[in-house]
Formats: structure tokens, sequence, C-alpha cells
């Protein structure tokens, strides 16, 4: 039998405010317990909530973004369930009316070796985004025989995110949650730091056999903190669930957590529905009434967004739609590359730039400087190349001082001495002996000398050998170190052996 996965993703984003969404108390990560917490997050007797209006406003950016629908009138509700955590007893929440409805995310999902299933594009439809308040934390790890309470994080400003049940593979909700985690770290909404826990997913799993109408039982995995965990937990439940019914048992709607060491989801507790936790409209706060002047200055804040400079890089710079996604999977990296290409022009006394250094600039930029911050595990901000020293260096490339090859020698070197100066390409390759060959005579007389020390590839050549022309091509490149400028090398070799 073949089975078909139904997947909803429900993130929370924590909103990048100063302080808490409805007291006063800060929201820094990484205070001793208990030292960011107002009477108002211990939930002391008599005191009131009060709306954050930054809150707001980063929950109306988020929803301009994907094109959802701002709700003129939201509506605060208290959510009842029991935990240490949760001093008052009940989550202030959004349930009947969200600040945000509606709205949709489009995906790359790349190609999967396993399922030889080519890359393709999708469109996921969201159900809602609503405002809520963090709850705490319980602490095991430096207690005997007992859990410590910290409320340092309840009340933290939180942005619920909620899909359409319409992610069929482990694979399209990865897509679906770095795509979602690249925007609202592009917005400014969150700070998108997932190892400090202002990222996180719960993941809805079911099974059913293939052109069944009805949607299996859910169970739900939750307080996904990594993209590696959400890709192991949702294809370890599939296989799960699968497993469990074509044994004769039925799947339980259910909470699970992962356990990341073992690779493997594990119950937490039976899956609660709506009623369970007793909404109703929270009597201390005011409905939230976003008009649309509100909605409209919250707009002219809005940056380009990630899909429409997509487009305007493909159209403007002549960029592959890969290396236009990879540039705008970072605002730090694309706004990196456009800074490339304008002191390229100001290098060059010309604009626009030529499509050929465009495209070798995102090349590079996708390619060798973001291979460098992965391998020093460092941020775009803190790179030890600078635009201007990067622009330099491609338009050495471009007219013919250093070979592409030797180029990333230099940049290494640039890398490594971590230098401001804006003349570091050349003062690098000047240094190192690193300029290419261009010169016709000289060039002549070393391909003399490598005709004359291979006449066996020579004749190979002329008896219709192919590859003997590129071993050729090698002999020269070898006796200049590199330095010959290739393309000549070739043309010479051409007319020598014609």
């Amino acid at each position: 039998m073949q089975w078909e996965a139904t997947i909803g993703l429900e993130t929370h984003a924590q909103l990048a405010c100063a302080s808490k969404i409805f007291s006063g108390a800060a929201t820094q990560f990484g205070m001793p317990p208990n030292t960011q917490a107002s009477v108002i997050d211990l939930a002391l007797p008599g005191v009131l909530p009060t709306m954050n209006r930054t809150a707001a406003e980063l929950a109306i950016r988020f929803g301009l973004a994907i094109d959802g629908t701002i709700t003129p009138r939201s509506i605060f509700e208290r959510k009842h369930y029991f935990y240490p955590d949760l001093p008052k007893g009940y989550q202030i929440s959004q349930f009947k009316l969200p600040v945000v409805q509606g709205g949709t995310l489009t995906i790359h999902v790349p190609a999967q070796e396993k399922t030889q299933q080519a890359a393709y594009q999708k469109t996921i439809r969201l159900t809602r985004a609503h405002l809520e308040e963090d709850a705490g934390k319980s602490l095991h790890e430096d207690f005997s025989e007992m859990t410590g309470i910290d409320l340092n994080r309840a009340g933290t400003p939180l942005l619920e995110i909620v899909t359409e049940p319409e992610l069929h593979s482990a694979a399209e909700a990865l897509a679906y949650a770095k795509t979602l985690h690249a925007l609202v770290v592009w917005l400014g909404v969150c700070d998108g730091n997932m190892q400090e826990g202002s990222f996180r997913c719960d993941a809805n799993v079911s099974v059913r056999p293939v052109n069944q109408p009805e949607l299996g039982t859910r169970t739900e995995i939750k307080n996904l903190n990594s993209f590696r965990f959400l890709e192991e937990a949702i294809n370890y439940e599939i296989r799960r669930q699968i497993e469990l019914i074509e044994d004769g048992g039925t799947v339980k709607q259910e909470t699970r957590l992962y356990d990341p060491e073992r690779r493997e989801t594990r119950p937490m507790r039976s899956k609660e529905d709506a009623h369970d936790y007793r909404y109703f409209p929270d009597p201390d706060l005011m409905p939230l009434v976003i008009d649309t002047a509100w909605i409209e200055q919250v707009r002219s804040t809005l940056p380009e967004l990630p899909a429409a400079m997509q487009t305007r890089l493909i159209e403007q710079y002549g960029l592959t739609s890969y290396d236009a996604d990879v540039l705008t999977s970072s605002k730090a990296l694309a706004a990196y590359y456009e800074a490339v290409v304008a002191q390229i022009c100001v290098l060059q006394k010309k604009s626009p730039i030529e499509q050929n250094l465009a495209k070798a600039a995102a090349h590079w930029a996708t390619g060798e400087l973001s291979s460098q911050l992965k391998r020093d595990n460092i941020e775009i901000s803190t790179c030890p190349v600078s635009a201007m020293q990067l622009a330099r260096l491609l338009v050495r490339i471009a007219d013919g001082t250093i070979s592409n090859k030797l180029a990333k020698e230099v940049f290494q070197a640039m890398w490594d001495e971590k230098s401001n100066d804006e003349q570091a390409a050349d003062r690098i390759i000047e240094a190192k002996g690193l300029k290419q060959i261009s010169d016709t005579s000289e060039l002549d007389a070393i391909i003399d000398a490598v005709l004359a020390a291979n006449a066996k590839s020579v004749e190979e050549f002329r008896a219709g050998k192919e590859k003997a022309f590129n071993a050729l091509v090698g002999q020269a490149m070898k006796a200049t170190r590199g330095k010959a400028n290739p393309q000549q090398v070739n043309e010479i070799l051409k007319r020598k052996l014609a």
C-alpha cells in the first residue's frame, strides 16, 4: 500500500522587542533566573497587562509580507492549562480573531537524491499568525529531586505562524521552515536564533493511504529548535505511523517529543483539542484595533522582499535562479553582494555593471565566500574580506591581471590577514608574483618548449586524440605555475598545431 503524509507546522517566532508583550520587563537572553520577571509576569494579584505596540507592528509587518489579511479588530483570549512555569494558570493568546489571517509563502524544495525527486517550487497557504506570550522554563539539570522555575521567558512576545496541512514530506517541511526563518529575519521581525529558542517549530503529522480523502489521526511533535531535528523528527514519525498501522495498530492523537540522541519521538501527553483549553476573551485587555493608517505606515517601512529581489537580480544582472535564491536566503548576504557590484562600478568608472562581472560576483558570493563563512562559523557581518576588497579582486580577474584559479589564493590571503587595506588584492598579487602571463611572445616561447618536450602528445593530437590537447594545455599551465592566460594558451596551441 502506498502512503501519503500530511504535515502542518506551527512556528513560534520570538518577536524582536526589547520588552515583553504585556509588561515592561526586558527580554534579554541568558540573564540569571528570575531577574527579568515583573509583577505582571509573576501573576501577582491586582496587576494588569498592557499591550506592547512594537509587537503589534511586527505582526502587521509579517502579515503584509505574506500578503495576509490584517484583522481590523482582533482580541486576546485566555488559554487555560496547568504547568509549573505558567504562574497565571493560563496563557494570553489569540484564537477566534488572530491579528493576521491567511497569506502564502512560496518555497523551493531541492532535488532529493534518495527518491530521485527533481527540485520544484510550491506555494504554501498559511492559516493565521497570532500574538501570544511565552511561558517560563522548568530547570531540571541543577536540582536534585526538584525542579527550578525561571520566569525570565514568561511574557516574551511570540508570533505563532500556522500553515494549512498541505506539506507532504519532511523535505517540504524543511524548505518551508528555512524560507520562513529567512523571511522573519529579513523583516527584522525575529532574530532567528534557534539556539536561544527564538525560532522553534511544532509539527503536526499524520499519514493516510494515497487517494483516501480523510486525513489520518495526527500527532504533534513539540519544540523542534533546529532544522536537522525538524527533518529527522518528521521522517521518523512518518515511518512510525506507517509501521504501526501496517502492524494492525492505531495512531493515538497525542503530543510527542523528539529525542535527538536516539533519533526518535516519544509520547509526552495526550493531545488536547481547543475546547480543552477553555478559551474566553481576556477581560483585562482591550481589543487590538488596527486602522488603515497604521497598516500603511508599517507598509512604508517594509524592505524589498526576498521574492521581489530574486526577480530583480535575475532581470537586472542576468543571474541564475539558483544564485538569486541563495543570495536572498540572507539579507546580509544580499546586501554584501550588491555592495560588491556597486564597488565594481566605482572601480571601473562605469554603470551599470557588465553582466559577466555581476555573474562572477554572485558566483564568488555564493561559492568561495559562503564556504569560508561556513568553515569558520562566522556571520557575514564579521566577514574579514570587505566588499571593496572582493570587488577589486574581481576587476583584476576581468582585466586579465590574474587567473580565476590564482584569485582564490589571493582571496584566502585576504581572508587570513583580516586587513582593512582596500588595495589588498593588488598588494598580494604583486608580493606573491601571481600576475597572469599574457605576453604573446613570452607564451610563444613557453609553448614551443612544451611542444618540444611532449612530442608524443603532439603526435597523438594530430592522430585525432582530443585528450592529448588538454594534456598539452596542462603542461603549459604547469610550466608557468598556473600563471599563463588559459585562453591565450589555447589559441597559441591551436595555431601551432594546425
